[in-house]
Protein backbone atom coordinates (compact mmCIF):
# COMPACT_ATOMS: atom_id res chain seq x y z
CA UNK A 1 0.00 0.00 0.00
CA UNK A 2 1.56 3.18 -1.16
CA UNK A 3 0.36 5.77 1.83
CA UNK A 4 0.93 8.70 -0.26
CA UNK A 5 -1.47 7.17 -2.78
CA UNK A 6 -4.24 6.54 -0.41
CA UNK A 7 -4.07 9.94 1.11
CA UNK A 8 -4.57 11.24 -2.91
CA UNK A 9 -7.56 9.44 -2.97
CA UNK A 10 -9.08 10.05 0.33
CA UNK A 11 -8.47 13.88 0.05
CA UNK A 12 -11.10 12.93 -3.94
CA UNK A 13 -13.50 12.19 -2.10
CA UNK A 14 -13.25 14.94 0.48
CA UNK A 15 -16.07 17.56 -0.67
CA UNK A 16 -14.69 20.47 1.56
CA UNK A 17 -11.95 19.92 -0.32
CA UNK A 18 -13.08 19.78 -3.82
CA UNK A 19 -14.72 22.68 -3.04
CA UNK A 20 -11.53 24.61 -2.10
CA UNK A 21 -8.58 23.50 -4.07
CA UNK A 22 -9.65 23.86 -7.51
CA UNK A 23 -10.14 27.52 -6.55
CA UNK A 24 -6.08 27.77 -5.98
CA UNK A 25 -3.64 29.28 -8.68
CA UNK A 26 -0.64 26.31 -8.31
CA UNK A 27 -3.38 23.48 -8.43
CA UNK A 28 -5.23 24.95 -11.69
CA UNK A 29 -2.01 25.61 -13.02
CA UNK A 30 -0.89 21.65 -12.57
CA UNK A 31 -3.51 20.40 -13.36
CA UNK A 32 -3.21 22.39 -17.08
CA UNK A 33 -0.69 19.20 -17.76
CA UNK A 34 -3.76 16.81 -17.75
CA UNK A 35 -6.11 18.58 -19.67
CA UNK A 36 -6.09 21.10 -22.62
CA UNK A 37 -8.59 23.10 -21.07
CA UNK A 38 -12.38 23.24 -19.68
CA UNK A 39 -14.30 23.78 -22.96
CA UNK A 40 -14.86 21.64 -25.65
CA UNK A 41 -13.57 24.19 -27.75
CA UNK A 42 -10.14 23.46 -26.09
CA UNK A 43 -10.85 19.96 -26.32
CA UNK A 44 -11.72 20.14 -30.15
CA UNK A 45 -8.44 22.07 -30.68
CA UNK A 46 -6.30 19.68 -28.74
CA UNK A 47 -7.45 16.96 -30.88
CA UNK A 48 -6.85 19.02 -34.13
CA UNK A 49 -3.13 19.30 -33.43
CA UNK A 50 -2.77 15.98 -32.82
CA UNK A 51 -4.33 14.87 -35.64
CA UNK A 52 -1.72 16.86 -37.63
CA UNK A 53 0.60 14.14 -35.92
CA UNK A 54 -1.88 11.55 -36.82
CA UNK A 55 -2.67 10.76 -33.38
CA UNK A 56 -6.39 9.71 -32.82
CA UNK A 57 -8.30 10.96 -29.94
CA UNK A 58 -11.47 9.48 -27.07
CA UNK A 59 -13.11 12.57 -25.30
CA UNK A 60 -14.47 12.78 -22.15
CA UNK A 61 -16.66 15.42 -20.80
CA UNK A 62 -15.91 15.17 -17.21
CA UNK A 63 -18.46 14.81 -14.18
CA UNK A 64 -19.84 11.84 -12.28
CA UNK A 65 -23.17 11.18 -10.06
CA UNK A 66 -25.70 14.04 -11.45
CA UNK A 67 -28.15 14.90 -9.05
CA UNK A 68 -30.89 15.63 -11.82
CA UNK A 69 -32.49 14.16 -14.90
CA UNK A 70 -32.19 17.13 -16.30
CA UNK A 71 -28.53 17.30 -15.40
CA UNK A 72 -28.26 14.02 -16.95
CA UNK A 73 -30.03 14.90 -19.88
CA UNK A 74 -27.72 18.28 -20.65
CA UNK A 75 -24.69 15.94 -20.18
CA UNK A 76 -26.24 13.76 -23.13
CA UNK A 77 -27.02 17.35 -25.31
CA UNK A 78 -23.34 17.80 -24.77
CA UNK A 79 -22.07 14.80 -26.38
CA UNK A 80 -24.15 14.57 -29.18
CA UNK A 81 -23.67 18.29 -29.98
CA UNK A 82 -19.75 16.93 -29.59
CA UNK A 83 -20.34 13.92 -31.95
CA UNK A 84 -21.58 16.24 -34.37
CA UNK A 85 -18.59 18.42 -34.20
CA UNK A 86 -16.17 15.50 -34.50
CA UNK A 87 -18.31 14.85 -37.87
CA UNK A 88 -17.82 18.20 -39.37
CA UNK A 89 -14.14 18.73 -38.18
CA UNK A 90 -13.39 15.56 -40.12
CA UNK A 91 -11.48 14.05 -36.70
CA UNK A 92 -10.91 10.49 -36.07
CA UNK A 93 -12.27 10.63 -32.20
CA UNK A 94 -14.90 8.94 -30.32
CA UNK A 95 -16.36 9.54 -27.10
CA UNK A 96 -16.01 7.90 -23.74
CA UNK A 97 -18.73 8.21 -20.82
CA UNK A 98 -19.21 7.96 -16.72
CA UNK A 99 -22.73 6.20 -16.73
CA UNK A 100 -23.38 8.00 -13.20
CA UNK A 101 -22.84 11.30 -15.48
CA UNK A 102 -25.69 9.80 -17.18
CA UNK A 103 -27.68 9.31 -13.91
CA UNK A 104 -27.32 6.09 -13.22
CA UNK A 105 -27.42 7.12 -9.12
CA UNK A 106 -30.95 7.96 -10.12
CA UNK A 107 -32.10 5.78 -12.37
CA UNK A 108 -30.55 2.96 -14.18
CA UNK A 109 -33.06 2.34 -16.90
CA UNK A 110 -33.17 6.06 -17.93
CA UNK A 111 -29.12 6.08 -18.04
CA UNK A 112 -29.38 3.09 -20.30
CA UNK A 113 -31.89 5.21 -22.79
CA UNK A 114 -29.60 7.91 -22.81
CA UNK A 115 -26.23 5.90 -23.02
CA UNK A 116 -28.52 4.45 -25.92
CA UNK A 117 -29.18 7.39 -27.81
CA UNK A 118 -25.30 8.20 -28.08
CA UNK A 119 -24.27 4.63 -28.84
CA UNK A 120 -27.46 5.10 -32.03
CA UNK A 121 -25.55 8.74 -32.97
CA UNK A 122 -21.56 7.16 -32.29
CA UNK A 123 -22.62 3.67 -34.92
CA UNK A 124 -23.81 6.27 -37.07
CA UNK A 125 -20.69 8.02 -37.71
CA UNK A 126 -18.80 4.68 -37.53
CA UNK A 127 -17.42 5.08 -34.01
CA UNK A 128 -17.01 3.21 -30.94
CA UNK A 129 -18.77 4.57 -27.51
CA UNK A 130 -16.95 3.46 -24.51
CA UNK A 131 -18.40 3.35 -21.07
CA UNK A 132 -16.01 4.25 -18.39
CA UNK A 133 -15.91 1.93 -15.44
CA UNK A 134 -16.45 4.04 -11.68
CA UNK A 135 -16.33 2.47 -8.47
CA UNK A 136 -16.66 -0.74 -7.19
CA UNK A 137 -20.48 -0.16 -6.13
CA UNK A 138 -21.19 0.77 -9.74
CA UNK A 139 -18.97 -2.35 -11.82
CA UNK A 140 -22.21 -4.47 -11.98
CA UNK A 141 -24.70 -1.91 -13.23
CA UNK A 142 -22.26 -0.33 -15.48
CA UNK A 143 -21.98 -4.08 -16.91
CA UNK A 144 -25.53 -4.89 -17.39
CA UNK A 145 -26.30 -1.61 -18.99
CA UNK A 146 -23.31 -2.59 -21.87
CA UNK A 147 -24.45 -5.92 -22.31
CA UNK A 148 -27.73 -4.45 -23.43
CA UNK A 149 -26.07 -1.91 -25.21
CA UNK A 150 -23.83 -4.01 -27.25
CA UNK A 151 -27.18 -6.39 -27.86
CA UNK A 152 -28.46 -3.51 -30.19
CA UNK A 153 -24.51 -1.76 -31.28
CA UNK A 154 -21.59 -4.05 -31.39
CA UNK A 155 -19.22 -0.52 -31.88
CA UNK A 156 -19.81 -0.24 -27.90
CA UNK A 157 -17.30 -0.91 -25.18
CA UNK A 158 -16.39 -0.62 -21.56
CA UNK A 159 -13.70 0.04 -19.14
CA UNK A 160 -12.14 -2.85 -16.73
CA UNK A 161 -9.96 -2.48 -14.02
CA UNK A 162 -6.98 -4.57 -13.69
CA UNK A 163 -7.08 -4.09 -9.83
CA UNK A 164 -10.25 -5.66 -9.02
CA UNK A 165 -10.39 -9.59 -8.03
CA UNK A 166 -13.41 -10.03 -9.75
CA UNK A 167 -11.79 -8.67 -13.55
CA UNK A 168 -10.21 -12.05 -14.78
CA UNK A 169 -13.66 -13.80 -14.01
CA UNK A 170 -15.62 -10.61 -15.99
CA UNK A 171 -12.85 -10.56 -19.00
CA UNK A 172 -13.95 -14.52 -19.40
CA UNK A 173 -17.52 -13.28 -19.77
CA UNK A 174 -16.80 -10.55 -21.86
CA UNK A 175 -14.29 -12.17 -24.45
CA UNK A 176 -17.43 -15.04 -24.96
CA UNK A 177 -19.68 -12.08 -25.97
CA UNK A 178 -17.16 -10.57 -28.37
CA UNK A 179 -16.81 -7.18 -26.21
CA UNK A 180 -14.76 -4.35 -26.34
CA UNK A 181 -12.29 -3.34 -23.99
CA UNK A 182 -10.50 -0.54 -22.75
CA UNK A 183 -8.04 -2.22 -19.90
CA UNK A 184 -7.04 -0.16 -17.24
CA UNK A 185 -4.95 -0.61 -13.71
CA UNK A 186 -7.83 0.85 -11.47
CA UNK A 187 -7.29 4.49 -9.94
CA UNK A 188 -10.04 4.40 -6.89
CA UNK A 189 -10.10 3.86 -3.58
CA UNK A 190 -11.42 0.73 -2.48
CA UNK A 191 -11.60 -1.81 0.07
CA UNK A 192 -9.14 -4.22 0.79
CA UNK A 193 -10.61 -7.66 -0.12
CA UNK A 194 -11.98 -6.16 -3.89
CA UNK A 195 -8.62 -5.08 -5.03
CA UNK A 196 -5.44 -6.14 -5.45
CA UNK A 197 -2.99 -3.45 -3.55
CA UNK A 198 0.39 -5.04 -4.85
CA UNK A 199 1.61 -3.16 -7.51
CA UNK A 200 3.66 -5.81 -9.38
CA UNK A 201 1.03 -8.19 -8.94
CA UNK A 202 -1.46 -5.49 -10.44
CA UNK A 203 1.20 -5.16 -13.33
CA UNK A 204 1.29 -9.22 -14.01
CA UNK A 205 -2.95 -9.66 -14.03
CA UNK A 206 -2.90 -6.69 -16.68
CA UNK A 207 -0.40 -8.28 -18.78
CA UNK A 208 -1.79 -11.80 -18.76
CA UNK A 209 -5.65 -10.09 -18.98
CA UNK A 210 -4.32 -8.01 -22.35
CA UNK A 211 -2.79 -11.53 -23.80
CA UNK A 212 -5.78 -13.32 -22.84
CA UNK A 213 -7.91 -11.25 -24.77
CA UNK A 214 -5.76 -10.93 -27.62
CA UNK A 215 -5.69 -14.78 -27.64
CA UNK A 216 -9.51 -15.96 -27.49
CA UNK A 217 -10.90 -12.59 -28.40
CA UNK A 218 -13.43 -13.01 -32.10
CA UNK A 219 -13.08 -9.39 -33.14
CA UNK A 220 -13.41 -7.69 -30.08
CA UNK A 221 -11.68 -3.81 -30.17
CA UNK A 222 -8.48 -4.21 -27.19
CA UNK A 223 -7.02 -0.66 -25.90
CA UNK A 224 -4.73 -0.94 -23.28
CA UNK A 225 -4.85 2.40 -21.14
CA UNK A 226 -1.39 2.81 -19.13
CA UNK A 227 1.50 5.06 -19.16
CA UNK A 228 3.66 2.00 -18.05
CA UNK A 229 5.82 1.72 -21.24
CA UNK A 230 8.30 -1.12 -19.27
CA UNK A 231 4.88 -3.00 -19.13
CA UNK A 232 3.36 -2.49 -22.61
CA UNK A 233 6.76 -3.14 -24.26
CA UNK A 234 6.56 -6.75 -22.55
CA UNK A 235 2.83 -7.18 -23.65
CA UNK A 236 4.28 -6.53 -27.44
CA UNK A 237 7.50 -8.84 -26.78
CA UNK A 238 4.99 -11.86 -25.71
CA UNK A 239 2.43 -11.24 -28.29
CA UNK A 240 5.21 -10.83 -31.27
CA UNK A 241 6.11 -14.05 -29.92
CA UNK A 242 2.14 -15.36 -30.54
CA UNK A 243 2.10 -14.24 -33.94
CA UNK A 244 0.05 -10.68 -33.21
CA UNK A 245 1.46 -7.61 -34.08
CA UNK A 246 1.34 -3.73 -33.38
CA UNK A 247 -1.90 -3.74 -34.95
CA UNK A 248 -3.71 -6.29 -32.69
CA UNK A 249 -4.05 -3.70 -30.28
CA UNK A 250 -4.60 0.13 -29.68
CA UNK A 251 -2.41 2.11 -26.67
CA UNK A 252 -4.23 4.63 -24.88
CA UNK A 253 -2.59 7.37 -23.02
CA UNK A 254 -4.17 10.70 -21.28
CA UNK A 255 -3.30 14.09 -22.99
CA UNK A 256 0.09 15.73 -21.54
CA UNK A 257 1.25 12.39 -19.90
CA UNK A 258 4.68 10.65 -21.68
CA UNK A 259 3.87 12.72 -24.80
CA UNK A 260 7.88 11.60 -26.58
CA UNK A 261 6.47 7.81 -25.60
CA UNK A 262 2.93 8.71 -27.74
CA UNK A 263 4.79 10.25 -30.65
CA UNK A 264 7.49 7.33 -30.24
CA UNK A 265 5.31 4.57 -30.27
CA UNK A 266 3.18 6.14 -32.84
CA UNK A 267 6.03 6.26 -35.32
CA UNK A 268 7.03 3.00 -34.41
CA UNK A 269 3.70 1.66 -36.03
CA UNK A 270 1.69 0.73 -33.16
CA UNK A 271 -1.49 2.62 -33.21
CA UNK A 272 -1.92 5.64 -30.33
CA UNK A 273 -4.95 7.38 -29.24
CA UNK A 274 -4.85 10.17 -26.67
CA UNK A 275 -7.38 10.37 -23.88
CA UNK A 276 -8.82 14.45 -23.93
CA UNK A 277 -10.66 15.23 -20.96
CA UNK A 278 -12.11 18.69 -20.35
CA UNK A 279 -14.94 19.93 -18.27
CA UNK A 280 -15.12 22.57 -14.95
CA UNK A 281 -15.97 19.76 -12.84
CA UNK A 282 -12.08 18.08 -12.79
CA UNK A 283 -11.40 17.68 -8.94
CA UNK A 284 -12.19 14.03 -8.53
CA UNK A 285 -10.73 12.76 -12.00
CA UNK A 286 -7.57 15.10 -11.15
CA UNK A 287 -6.93 13.58 -8.06
CA UNK A 288 -7.14 10.26 -9.30
CA UNK A 289 -4.87 11.08 -12.23
CA UNK A 290 -2.25 12.39 -9.02
CA UNK A 291 -2.86 9.13 -7.35
CA UNK A 292 -1.87 6.86 -10.27
CA UNK A 293 1.67 8.87 -10.66
CA UNK A 294 2.28 10.40 -7.06
CA UNK A 295 5.49 11.83 -8.00
CA UNK A 296 3.09 14.52 -10.12
CA UNK A 297 2.81 15.58 -6.19
CA UNK A 298 6.56 17.31 -6.93
CA UNK A 299 4.92 18.46 -10.15
CA UNK A 300 2.13 20.79 -7.89
CA UNK A 301 4.88 21.68 -5.39
CA UNK A 302 7.22 23.64 -8.16
CA UNK A 303 3.88 24.90 -9.43
CA UNK A 304 3.53 26.50 -6.41
CA UNK A 305 7.45 27.41 -5.16
CA UNK A 306 7.46 29.17 -8.70
CA UNK A 307 4.53 31.50 -7.96
CA UNK A 308 6.56 32.90 -4.81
Amino acid sequence: MNPMREGILLAARNHWLGDHLPRLGFVRATVGRFMPGETMEDALGAAERLAAEGIPVTFTYLGENVESAAGADAVVEHYLRLLDLIEGRGLDAEVSVKPTHLGLDLDPEETFQRLRRLAKRSAALGKHLFLDMESVPYVDPTLSIYRRLREEFESTGVCIQAYLHRTPQDVADLLAAGASIRLVKGAYREPGDVVIRDRRTIQATFEKLALEFLRLSDGGRLALATHDVPLLTEIERRAAAAGLGRDAYEIQMLYGIRVADQRRLAAEGSRVRVLISYGTHWYPWFMRRLAEHPGNVWLAIRNLLARR
